[in-house]
């Protein structure tokens, strides 16, 4: 598919400086000699010009606010100045009037504003700000949230408990107990459109904003193809055969931290028979549903949220441009 880095998260060609992450002391001369800035994040929400939510925020890699933390930084690569740049993590902070029932919601438009960073900036939801941001910052933004994510989420070693440190700019976890060496965690997901002559096959989830429909998706499983995969899960799902498979794009969704696999299928039943425990709903939608859908004419149907893969591959098919 030729568009298909243009996809949210697609990439930007960023310099990830892989040879800086088992030097410390390149990294540290670069904070000392102010050639390093930090993107910052809060509990998984990267710091934003608040006006317009569309850039993020540096900030210097020696902050003070980001010592307070004790958080080590992650090293997310280089710009073409040959600075470098980093993520900090500030999520021990504790923001007054905090309502921890409004985080981590599927609409999460709560802001928060730290007294100390630089003045009108605000931490935001990362799905609610990310088909604000060009590819660099994007794809910044994304890197800091799943491994951070990955971290908070494998402090202890798989291998005997104990718990890890942190090696290699963020990039590795150690064991010393026993040696054992972790790295960040991606899980492959299936994310596919399935069309028959001029619909395309349309399922939601439960808890999902009332009326939202998206593509179909699902884990790959051990020992598993992206195509088996696809058929696997719109037949578990829905009750659809599914024959003739292609691959379209891929998407980095660090919700938490799925590397996306955009497919398009052909459907060889009409039939749906959904498994409740894997959907709330699932049906045909023709082409003219969608397109109404897009323009907010159709009051019936929210389609998937701008930014998300599902969302690029429906507008996609809707141009024809899936080549």
């Amino acid at each position: 598919m030729r568009r298909a880095e243009q996809v949210t998260f697609g990439g930007s060609g960023l310099d990830r400086a892989d040879d800086l992450r088992g030097d410390a002391g390149a990294i540290t001369a670069a904070v000392a000699e102010g050639r390093a800035r930090s993107v910052v994040l809060w509990r998984g929400k990267p710091l934003m010009v608040a006006d317009g939510l569309d850039r993020l925020v540096y900030v210097a890699a020696d902050h003070p606010v980001l010592a307070l933390y004790h958080v080590p930084p992650i090293l997310l690569g280089r710009d073409e100045s040959g600075d470098l740049i980093l993520a900090h993590d500030i999520s021990a902070w504790v923001p007054p009037g905090l309502a921890p029932d409004q985080l981590d919601t599927f609409l999460d438009a709560t802001e928060q504003v730290h007294p100390d960073l630089p003045e009108g900036s605000a931490f935001a939801e990362l799905r609610r700000v990310m088909s604000h941001l060009g590819p660099r910052e994007a794809e910044l933004a994304a890197t800091a949230k799943a491994v951070f994510g990955w971290h908070v989420t494998h402090r202890f070693c798989a291998r005997c408990g104990n718990e890890s440190r942190m090696i290699r700019a963020g990039w590795q976890r150690a064991c010393d107990h026993c040696g054992g060496q972790h790295f960040p965690r991606t899980d492959p997901v299936v994310i596919m459109l399935i069309t028959r002559g001029n619909s395309v096959l349309m399922g939601r989830s439960p808890g999902w904003p009332e009326g939202m429909y998206s593509l179909l998706a699902g884990f790959i499983e051990p020992g598993e193809t992206i195509e088996a995969a696809v058929r696997r899960e719109v037949w578990e799902e829905a009750g659809v055969r599914v024959g003739h498979v292609g691959y379209l794009a891929s998407q980095p969704w660090p919700f938490p931290a799925s590397l996306m696999f955009g497919c398009h299928g052909a459907a060889l039943s009409h039939e749906i028979t959904i498994d409740p425990h894997e959907i709330e709903d699932a049906r045909w939608m023709s082409r003219e549903e969608i397109l109404s859908a897009f323009a907010g004419e159709n009051p019936d149907v929210l389609p998937a949220r701008k930014g998300a893969i599902a969302h690029f591959l429906l507008q996609n098919w809707l141009a024809d441009t899936l080549d």
